[in-house]
């Protein structure tokens, strides 16, 4: 199928800085074009190259026998190993077969039954050109399982067929939901979600924090860490085994429900995937597969990322590419998942080109010889793929750089990214928390940090990252209130000035990040309710701990602790857009900054924002410019004492508007704003 680009006029007029560009923003969608024709005459289409997983690892024939194929173009030699054939590592070799693909075909066993059972543990073992065996993990494995310590067999990982009997497999129960038009996300971890000091499951997760989430009014998760990693440690980040799910909360069946039970409340469900490197692992992972030091990467200096000690993916080979093509769809078709968070998409497109974090908006850096071109084309690819099979579908780039045309359909020119994390806005507020007082933090700066996008290229707005919750950093609330979180977080201890101002800046922060910073907006698991520490996952240097990889739901459970009223903002927040959809309504209109004040007031889904960052000064019938005339009234504050504020705003008083021009806006409205407090008020009556 051609991939046309006949809107491409649409971002000269969505930014005509783009239009010296036009010539490289037609190659790049060329080259584009080449592999989606080359892909179409030699694989038989988009649909057919995506489905790898049909065709490469272990397959059970209707007559009981299994083929087996790997591609490793390097190799001399393949075998296939297991229990099975008692180990024998030489017994059952692979067929070698054109473009560095191999095949084995084992036939049913004299009684009929297949040659290899459910669980059995396999390897592939690769003759390198040297002649030296070795053994490894088929790219393609579904389940590979870490030995228990007390088994005495090493940490490696082993590979165990997944073919249950039909009646243990897992059936779905319920459908998609539909696509949220305010993406309310809540980015979760199921190995950290567990209360104990241990490594939670996904049944758990299903049953005890799915049903939280929903009631905190998100409408989609973006699950970390499923793509199985040998290190735990990693976040997920250093990926191992790219078609199994991580057996450490349990099997493929057990995450198939998690998700289904998601779809059940209505939640949508998002992949973190990790295209954009590989863990170095050899025994448990990619590298050195065939027994070079290129086959799924660049060989060289190119396929190393010598910051996160990974390997770098080759993007121009054929076979590299169906098998992350592949990937995404497998996750897609077999779990059922409705999306994608792309990890380390900055990296990707700049990396192998020397650029470093800091971007100055120049538009020369977004194209020529700045970009990784290779990258940049399997990220259209993907995007095109996903969207072509599933118009539903949700992809976010984790994206720093500002690239344009990232966010704009492929059909337009653009990479066709739904969303982009808004990257800058956690690093502001950490920066403020940091080196300013909250009576120095410019008004300004805050709202250009908070506004500063791409026009139609839609944000993921939040607060703070997971990065931020590890050891070593602080999440806001610990920022804010730090070591008086032990002690003054009870609603029978004595006041604290510490907390008192923790409780409203933390508020403040997340509703102003919500309503101004994006289109959809993003919360990590816990932080919703100010959860304190720091999250450290069990290594060398903390013995092994599970002390700190967990979360502590006990804190926001008990009626006695402040916790609750974080949480309960949190909820209220979300089901306040819910109920008026400022995510989806356009961009807000900014009538106000106002540093003296230390006020915020804007316009968005139909209503009227104010915010007062002030320390001490309180305002009364302060004027907050409208284009709407009409009667107002507050619909959520952030001073009530539901959420553990004074109770100085009266959600009963109705704020009529004059039609006196005012900060820009036809009309008025004048209202009390007290100090460190958020209101939110809607249009009541015309």
């Amino acid at each position: 199928m051609q991939v046309e680009v006949k809107d491409i006029d649409k971002l000269f007029e969505l930014d005509g800085y783009l239009k010296p560009f036009e010539r490289e923003i037609r190659r790049r969608h060329g080259v584009l074009k080449d592999w989606i024709n080359k892909i179409d005459q030699c694989e038989g289409g988009i649909d057919e190259f995506t489905q790898g997983y049909n065709y490469y690892g272990l397959h059970f024939q209707s007559d009981n026998s299994v083929i087996a194929r790997e591609w490793a173009p390097g190799a001399r030699d393949v075998y296939l190993t297991g229990d099975f054939n008692n180990w024998h590592w030489e017994s059952h070799p692979f067929k070698k077969l054109p473009f560095g693909k191999w095949e084995l075909h084992l036939p049913a066993n004299a009684d009929g039954s297949p040659p290899i059972k459910h669980l059995s543990e396999i390897k592939i073992i690769i003759r390198n050109q040297h002649g030296q065996l070795l053994d490894r993990l088929s790219p393609w494995a579904k389940y590979v399982v870490q030995p228990p310590k007390e088994a005495n067999q090493g940490v490696n990982y082993k590979q165990y067929v997944w073919q249950p009997p039909a009646g243990e497999r897992y059936q779905r129960q319920h459908g998609r939901p539909a696509r949220p038009k305010s993406l309310r996300i809540y980015e979760c971890h199921v190995g950290i979600a567990s209360q104990e000091p241990r490594v939670g499951s996904y049944d758990e997760f299903a049953d005890r924090i799915v049903p939280r989430i929903k009631r905190q009014g998100y409408n989609c998760i973006q699950v970390m860490a499923i793509m199985e990693h040998a290190y735990y440690a990693s976040f997920g980040y250093q990926v191992t085994s790219f078609f199994a799910a991580s057996s450490r909360y349990g099997n493929p069946e057990q995450l198939k429900r998690m998700i289904d039970v998601a779809h059940a409340q209505g939640l949508y469900v998002l992949l973190d995937v990790v295209h954009s490197h590989a863990s170095k692992n050899v025994q448990d992972g990619l590298n050195q597969f065939d027994g070079t030091n290129s086959c799924f990467f660049h060989d060289g200096a190119r396929g190393e990322h010598s910051l996160w000690d990974s390997r770098l993916f080759n993007y121009t080979e054929h076979e590299v590419l169906r098998f992350l093509l592949s990937n995404l769809r497998w996750w897609h078709d077999e779990y059922n998942f409705d999306g994608y968070r792309f990890d380390g998409v900055t990296s990707m497109l700049y990396h192998s080109r020397g650029i470093g974090e800091g971007f100055s908006g120049d538009y020369n850096e977004y194209f020529g010889l700045n970009v990784d071109t290779d990258s940049l084309n399997y990220l259209g690819l993907a995007n095109y793929m996903l969207h072509k099979l599933d118009p539903e579908v949700i992809t976010i780039a984790e994206d720093v750089s500002g690239m344009p045309t990232l966010c704009r359909p492929v059909p337009e020119g653009g990479i066709g990214f739904d969303y982009r994390l808004g990257m800058a806005i956690p690093d502001k507020w950490i920066e403020l928390l940091k080196e300013q007082s909250d009576d120095q933090w410019d008004m300004g700066n805050v709202v250009h940090t908070l506004t500063n996008r791409r026009w139609k290229e839609n944000t993921v707005a939040y607060a703070e990252s997971h990065d931020q919750a590890l050891v070593g950093d602080k999440t806001i609330a610990f920022w804010l209130m730090d070591k008086e979180m032990y002690t003054h977080m009870s609603t029978l201890s004595d006041s604290s000035l510490i907390i008192d101002r923790g409780l409203a800046l933390h508020k403040m922060i997340r509703l102003i990040t919500h309503a101004l910073g994006g289109e959809a907006y993003l919360n990590f698991m816990g932080n919703e309710f100010g959860h304190p520490e720091w999250l450290d996952f069990p290594r060398v240097g903390n013995n092994d701990s599970y002390h700190y990889a967990r979360r502590q739901w006990n804190l926001v459970d008990d009626p006695l602790l402040k916790y609750k009223y974080l949480n309960e903002f949190d909820r209220a927040m979300n089901e306040t857009e819910e109920r008026f959809g400022w995510l989806h309504s356009g961009s807000a209109y900014v009538s106000w900054k106002h540093e003296g004040d230390k006020t915020i007031a804007f316009e968005r889904g139909g209503l009227v924002f104010v915010f007062n960052f002030h320390p001490t000064q309180s305002f009364s019938d302060y004027r907050v410019g409208t284009n709407w005339a009409g009667t107002y009234q507050a619909v959520l504050s952030s001073d009530d004492t539901i959420f553990g504020g004074q109770n100085r705003i009266d959600t009963n008083c109705k704020h009529h508007s004059d039609p006196w021009g005012y900060a820009g806006r036809s009309n008025f409205i004048q209202i009390y704003a007290p100090s460190r407090t958020a209101v939110v008020y809607a249009r009541i009556s015309d």
